[in-house]
């Protein structure tokens, strides 16, 4: 394959990524919590020319990795009791199914035994030994500024709200969580987060916004496709004035 051809597959490759991850963010638009993707691009240059052909080395698009957006998204109310949102950094401390998962997403329901857990049934822990939030489902729910859980002005738990020094050890895993891959990057109580209880944070992926790079990136993908177009139609007359020279 020609240079040209090479540069521009690359670049379709990374464009076919971003529009994946495009997607992804607007069919999540309207999840509660989401945090919007972004990709991180770099460049590779393939030095493997052989240097007694008349080839140089090419650079080549691709996408290094992805990062989050972790930029709070609008506080909406809802009246409901047990939709709890986040007003700051921090982030909700669940008790996944192998370790502590953490998320923004404060749509909370009581659980038939009793917890209060997350809409896929985590629960959340109560104290830091990880001990779950036990509610009396006839009495009614209060949860402060702080995410101290009350029944009938007495506490019955403590929302663990977090954050972490450095996001980009977060991964994104199913049901709008993250998971801490980093050990040494621990989570420290978040002093300066506040709780809204009977309000919802909406997604911060913009629709319009996202728009506007959907089109952008549909273009540049039209472009990347012409220039392989035109390498084919350079190589195969290519071939055919060689062909002429040698007849």
């Amino acid at each position: 394959m020609d240079p040209i051809s090479i540069v521009a597959a690359s670049g379709l490759r990374a464009r076919m990524e971003s529009l994946d991850l495009l997607a992804n963010n607007l069919a999540n638009a309207a999840t509660s919590g989401y945090k919007n993707d972004h990709e991180f691009y770099t460049l590779f240059t393939d030095e493997s020319a052989d240097p007694g052909q008349l080839q140089v080395a090419s650079t080549q698009p691709f996408i290094d990795r992805n990062w989050t957006d972790f930029s709070q998204g609008l506080l909406e109310p809802t009246k409901n009791p047990l939709d709890v949102a986040l007003s700051g950094k921090g982030l909700f401390t669940v008790t996944g199914p192998s370790g502590p998962l953490y998320t923004r997403n404060g749509t909370f329901r009581v659980s038939p035994a009793g917890e209060l857990v997350t809409a896929e049934g985590y629960r959340l822990p109560g104290d830091a030994a990880g001990n779950p939030i036990t509610i009396d489902p006839s009495l009614p729910i209060e949860v402060t500024l702080d995410g101290t859980v009350q029944q009938a002005g007495q506490p019955v738990g403590q929302l663990q709200i977090v954050e972490f020094a450095n996001t980009a050890t977060l991964s994104k895993q199913a049901n709008n969580y993250f998971r801490n891959t980093a050990p040494k990057n621990i989570p420290q109580p978040s002093l300066d987060t506040e709780v809204r209880q009977g309000t919802i944070e909406a997604s911060n992926v913009n629709p319009p916004g996202s728009a506007v790079h959907l089109i952008g990136i549909m273009r540049q993908f039209e472009m990347l496709q012409k220039a392989i177009t035109i390498a084919g139609e350079m190589n195969r007359q290519a071939v055919e004035q060689v062909a002429k020279v040698g007849g």
